[in-house]
């Protein structure tokens, strides 16, 4: 019992922290990554697809991205697309290839995405105390139902401690080296 509470614990934090890093690929950092278009959907033929199944994505340089549709038919939509996200980049085609050239980013910009990427690191801690707050609930119902003993009760509840220490520790080094990558110029 304790162990599942314990295990159940630690799968949701590690989804926490999965998540948490996600969240930060999908920042643009002044470097080229083809993280910054997975997530787009291209409109191919009535249904919308990621872009990774219409395209081969790839890094030309520091600074640019180019994208080669499988279909010359699927320029057009692929721009679309690019222009309807939120990414703030504008495509430029030559024949069947489209390339993103991405700007440096400035100082200001540099500054509202670190915040940016501290909020998600605290959301990312908040996830991961309330998944301490259930652990530690579920132990407390055991020990209330008299399942468990007190000392196994206290030994777990400073497993699951040490396990959002762990996870804490974790956010905050990705938080840190996410930083570090934006303000490197």
């Amino acid at each position: 019992m304790i162990s599942d509470i314990k295990t159940d614990a630690q799968v949701r934090m590690t989804k926490s922290v999965d998540g948490l890093r996600h969240e930060l690929t999908l920042l643009r950092t002044g470097r080229a990554s083809t993280a910054l278009v997975d997530h787009l959907k291209v409109n191919y033929y009535g249904s919308d697809v990621p872009l990774t199944q219409v395209a081969t994505v790839a890094v030309a340089d520091a600074r640019s991205l180019t994208i080669t549709p499988w279909e010359k038919a699927m320029v057009a939509p692929v721009e679309k697309a690019i222009l309807a996200s939120n990414l703030g980049m504008t495509p430029n085609t030559s024949g069947q290839v489209i390339r993103i050239n991405l700007p440096p980013l400035t100082e200001e910009r540099r500054k509202e995405l670190s915040k940016h990427v501290h909020h998600e690191g605290e959301n990312a801690k908040v996830a991961i105390r309330n998944v301490r707050r259930d652990a530690l609930h579920a132990l407390k119902e055991l020990l209330k139902e008299k399942h468990i003993s007190e000392d196994d009760g206290r030994r777990a509840e400073d497993d699951i401690q040490k396990l959002t220490d762990r996870f804490v520790k974790e956010v905050d080094d990705t938080v840190k080296a996410k930083e570090h990558e934006l303000m490197a110029v």
